[in-house]
């Protein structure tokens, strides 16, 4: 059987997130409109009778580190390359011309020198298309996949180009020990993951990368129920506010978003208790 290690690049908002969570077939990294949701390298395992696949999901790779998280997110890409990989899925947003944050990601993609698969996403959308300016890449690549993650076509032929391409070898995880999809977070992170996102997706334009979530407390209580305390932190009052909402309505939306989610993935019933507080240094601690 196969057996292989495949890290994806990309720059922010290509939807490199959203192809691993179709490819794995349930939610594994957060996905929203927003670039730069991914903070730190998810991995995730893929596997069927032809064999075994580790991704790793890694933060976009943007054009300026204009802040202490960005700074911190940058470099996240090139280490996981570092720590070893059988291949790259070079994720491409055709609706997007090439730009600065494109040619970062393209070095680092040459400076590597591991096989790479061209991943054109987003194929849904046809209007407005850019790939003209990225067919030069298709020559330095191994293959190149079109496809939509978020329609999920063409997902079957990526995972034929990855299985051709992978070493002979024995599986990396007991994929039967797996007690949730993000294989190296615990339980806490994963949650907190989960709310975070949907804090991104209720505030997409009021509130920038100036929060983040933190589950203090997972415990299954006696009449079956999943309690869950978190806080969203975030860095100035303006944006607790904001967070909070009128009447503390859209925290109310973003515990219910997650609480759904989480029944979903759980089989259980959840309860959320969020919070919002503001920290000016949650950045230093991510």
């Amino acid at each position: 059987m196969k057996a292989g290690t495949v890290c994806l690049i990309g720059r922010p908002n290509a939807g490199k997130s959203t192809l691993v969570n179709a490819i794995v077939g349930h939610k594994v990294a957060i996905t929203s409109p927003k670039p730069q949701t991914t903070r730190f390298p998810i991995r995730a395992v893929y596997e069927d009778n032809r064999g075994q696949i580790l991704f790793t999901d890694t933060p976009g790779i943007f054009a300026k580190a204009s802040d202490t998280l960005s700074r911190k997110i940058n470099p996240e890409a090139e280490s996981a390359l570092r720590d070893g990989a059988d291949l790259i899925l070079y994720v491409i947003d055709h609706t997007r011309q090439k730009s600065f944050e494109e040619n970062r990601a393209l070095g680092i993609v040459r400076k590597s020198g591991i096989p790479t698969i061209l991943v054109i996403n987003k194929t849904d959308i046809r209007e407005p298309t850019y790939e003209v300016q990225y067919k030069f890449m298709e020559s330095e690549c191994a293959a190149v996949v079109r496809l939509s993650a978020q329609k999920h076509t063409h997902i079957n032929t990526l995972l034929e180009e990855i299985f051709a391409r992978l070493p002979e070898g024995e599986p990396f995880v007991d994929t039967s020990a797996l007690a949730q999809p993000a294989i190296h977070m615990d339980s806490k992170t994963y949650l907190a993951e989960i709310i975070r996102e949907k804090a991104f997706l209720f505030l997409r334009r009021e509130v920038p990368y100036s929060l983040t979530a933190v589950v203090d407390d997972i415990e299954e209580r006696d009449n079956g129920v999943l309690y869950i305390k978190a806080r969203i932190l975030t860095s100035a009052d303006r944006y607790k506010s904001m967070i909070i909402g009128a009447g503390g309505r859209m925290v109310k939306e973003i515990s219910m978003a997650a609480r759904k989610e989480l029944e979903t993935a759980s089989g259980k019933k959840v309860f959320v208790d969020l919070s919002v507080e503001t920290d000016g240094h949650w950045m230093d601690f991510i």
